[in-house]
């Protein structure tokens, strides 16, 4: 008899997932949603649609002895066309909290994006691929597959040479984090090593990573999706998209972002909130939006179109935001002890910036993913940071 006949077939369901706010059946399984329902039906563009479907940060986990695991899924890649396709989504699998293997899943269907602006997309149905995990080592233990953050993935089918059962609740704190696409993951290699997996692992939380990309624009069906999540720490890296959206002047952005923690506040009134402004961008320290692609090197890079001059008007650049959300976390935290403020300079800045300069002209590169992680852990979850297991 083969190993592939040998191998026991485990129903996937929503036990199995972590990470996510919502499940979805398809036709063919599971799909991971990182916005409820709720805001769901109140996405304004494919943009945000997309990007929620994007299982970044959300993994299945589970208890085996398995050596061989085998898993079903359809993925939904992306390409832009004109452009070569980027590499297939990585799956990692963590033993005990360790990256110990990593597999890519062939076929699925495809979104070749027609229009950079508008995000106008053609769809191709393909069929169900596997990722392959052999030679685990022997022995029970706690197993993790991290879902590729950058393709949608439909979770069909779980096999394996041993049983398996959902992981017992870990007890550690929630992290909530909302954020950009740098967030989400934008230019990482892999799902476990996007900035705030890196960070989580360090700060030994458990992840909810509401990272969209090109889509933290202070949408309030998000605050109140936060609102009403279950957490222990919540951090909200604002600013980057409202600028390269051309989205907000400065009279709209100060009031929308107290709305958005007053939001956040109702449901979870004194824990402890975090308030991140934007890594170092060149491309918008001084220059407003709208962000264009700039394909003119035959790689996809981007440009800041916008007039320095429309400042005095209220156009929004990263300087002028980063003043604004320092000074409405110094007014608020008055009244409100436990929200803290965290320059992303600090997290990425010049000298980061002069290490790992960001390829496209927006986003780090791995080894950036791992400076802002390593950065935010020492800032936020060391012992006297604002994500302190005792705080100080």
């Amino acid at each position: 008899m083969s190993t592939e006949q040998k191998l026991i077939t485990t129903p996937i369901t929503a036990d199995f997932l972590r990470g996510h706010l919502d499940v979805e059946e398809t036709p063919h399984g599971l799909l991971p949603h990182r916005l409820p329902a709720r805001a769901r039906r109140q996405i304004p563009d494919d943009q945000l649609a997309v990007a929620e479907a994007q299982p970044s940060g959300v993994r299945l986990a589970f208890r085996t002895s398995a050596t061989t695991i085998r898993l079903d899924t359809l993925p939904t890649k992306r390409v832009y066309r004109g452009f070569p396709p980027p590499p297939d989504g990585v799956y990692d699998l963590l033993v005990d909290g360790r990256l110990t293997a990593q597999a890519t899943v062939d076929g699925g269907n495809l979104r070749t994006i027609t229009d950079m602006q508008t995000q106008t997309a053609e769809f191709t149905p393909g069929p169900v691929g596997t990722a392959h995990f052999t030679d685990l080592p022997a022995g029970e233990k706690d197993i993790e597959i991290w879902l590729p953050h950058a393709e949608i993935t439909e979770v069909v089918a779980l096999y394996s040479d041993a049983p398996v059962e959902p992981a017992p609740k870990t007890g550690r704190r929630v992290w909530l984090h909302h954020g950009s696409s740098i967030s989400h993951g934008s230019n990482a290699v892999s799902p476990s090593t996007i900035w705030p997996a890196l960070a989580a692992s360090a700060g030994d939380v458990e992840l909810i990573n509401l990272g969209f990309s090109g889509s933290a624009l202070v949408d309030p069906f998000t605050a109140r999706a936060m609102r009403d999540t279950r957490a222990d720490l919540i951090s909200l890296k604002l600013g980057i998209n409202v600028v390269n959206g051309d989205a907000m002047r400065l009279r709209a952005f100060a009031p929308a972002i107290h709305g958005f923690l007053d939001t956040i506040r109702e449901g979870h009134p004194a824990i402890p909130l975090l308030l991140v402004s934007p890594v170092l961008c060149p491309t918008h320290e001084n220059t407003p939006g709208p962000l264009m692609p700039d394909p003119s090197g035959g790689t996809l890079k981007f440009k800041a179109t916008g007039d320095p001059a429309e400042t005095a008007a209220g156009r929004l650049t990263l300087t002028i935001v980063r003043d604004v959300l320092a000074g409405i976390v110094e007014q608020r935290s008055a009244e409100d002890p436990n929200l803290h403020y965290l320059d992303g300079l600090d997290l990425y800045g010049e000298s980061d910036h002069d290490e790992f300069p960001l390829p496209d002209g927006i986003h780090p590169g791995p080894e950036g993913h791992r400076r802002i992680g390593e950065n935010f852990a020492k800032l936020v979850f060391a012992d006297n940071g604002p994500f302190a297991l005792t705080p100080g």
